[in-house]
């Protein structure tokens, strides 16, 4: 396929920069280069600033809020909210809840969620992983129990990702354990995160910060009302949740800014008095990872204008996670690499590190290394590479 860009898209590419260039707030564009774990703050202003712009959801069909863009507008926008250090909404409402709603759910849960998640009023986590059920989620082992009018939960997840400042959490569990959860045993139900029996434990991840969670739930109730389309339904819904979520995780515009950054510091750096840039072997690095991630591109593209939002296989969703997950890695090391001692530098943040910026540091070095540790985490998170190479071996040797 021949992917140009129209006079429209070029048009279109001018107004979201020009947009770009007034609306991200400075401070918020500065800790989105140098910080992992995007401050609560930073994403509820920013999201505020796009849903008052009507930009907030542009991956939405336009009756529930999105912009009626093409794939193409839609690819051309994140690439400039990318470039223009924009920080990434938080995923759970936007991504996943949201397309979830509007695709499984009723009228009432519609009109009862979609509007805080556009406006940002309300944060949701998404309760998946469990400690022995990550990748396999249908091993997981929370229930959910009828009791008369509610819902009793019980069990435990585990790298709950914004559960410590989200309002409400999508949990799925056993609702009906003598029925497999390919064939009805799993539901998807909401729950909220400050009620009796939801508790909420931080795990500091291994570059220092905080943004997972261990979450356990003790007996929470929830209205029998509160379950997510149909009782039983919740492993279709988490198959077209992981196919849309592991297209997402190729991550191309977050890794073409990284990859300029990158770049920028190959330029700037020297050894010897020679740039890095110069040099053939920091060359020649760069170069693979820029021909690996155009093919990415390419490949993420096809698929969008294929099947808009997604994947049309498991098989393919599978292989874009892992070659983004690998790319993000990649571009993370090379970077550290450049940079030796000085990629250690950070600066303070509104969470529970007390880090501080060392004065001399250069802007480019300032949170190097804290991106390459916790990108480590890349090929685990929206399942593991080594599940994802086993859902494409499944995939191709079917039927065989």
């Amino acid at each position: 396929m021949e992917f140009e860009f129209t006079d429209q898209d070029k048009a279109f590419r001018a107004e979201v920069q020009a947009f770009l260039r007034d609306a991200v707030p400075a401070d918020i564009a500065r800790r989105t280069r140098s910080l992992v774990h995007t401050p609560k703050d930073d994403l509820v202003r920013w999201n505020r600033i796009l849903f008052e712009k009507g930009w907030v959801a542009p991956h939405w069909p336009k009756a529930f809020g999105g912009t009626g863009w093409t794939p193409m507008q839609i690819y051309i926008f994140e690439e400039e909210c990318a470039a223009a250090d924009a920080p990434f909404l938080s995923y759970f409402g936007l991504r996943l809840i949201g397309p979830l709603l509007y695709t499984f759910g009723s009228e009432a849960h519609r009109a009862q969620h979609i509007p805080g998640i556009l406006s940002g009023d309300v944060f949701w986590c998404q309760g998946f992983s469990e400690p022995s059920s990550g990748s396999d989620l249908a091993s997981l082992k929370t229930r959910a129990v009828r009791d008369g009018d509610h819902w009793v939960i019980t069990g435990q997840k585990l790298w709950t990702t914004e559960a410590h400042f989200a309002d409400k959490m999508f949990c799925l569990a056993r609702t009906d354990p003598d029925l497999r959860p390919q064939k009805g045993g799993l539901s998807i139900l909401f729950l909220d995160m400050n009620q009796p029996g939801v508790t909420v434990r931080p795990i500091v991840t291994i570059d220092g910060g905080h943004s997972v969670n261990e979450v356990f739930l003790d007996e929470v109730r929830v209205p029998a009302g509160d379950v997510l389309g149909r009782v039983g339904q919740g492993w279709d819904q988490a198959k077209f949740l992981l196919g849309h979520e592991r297209v997402t995780n190729a991550q191309v515009p977050r890794s073409k800014r990284e990859l300029a950054l990158l770049r920028t510091i190959a330029m700037k750096e020297t050894r010897g008095g020679m740039a890095l840039a110069e040099m053939r072997t920091v060359r020649e690095r760069i170069a693979e990872i820029e021909i690996d991630l155009a093919a990415l591109e390419w490949s993420v593209l096809r698929e969008l204008f294929a099947t808009p939002g997604g994947a049309k296989s498991q098989g393919t969703a599978s292989a874009l996670k892992i070659v983004g997950s690998e790319i993000q890695q990649r571009i993370a090391d090379l970077t550290a690499d450049l940079l030796g001692a000085k990629a250690m530098a950070t600066i303070a943040a509104a969470s529970d590190r007390p880090n501080e910026r060392p004065g001399d540091a250069a802007d480019h070095a300032v949170g190097v290394v804290e991106r390459q540790l916790f990108f480590r985490a890349t090929t685990i998170y929206a399942g593991t590479n080594e599940i994802q190479r086993e859902i494409i071996a499944r995939e191709l040797f079917a039927g065989h």
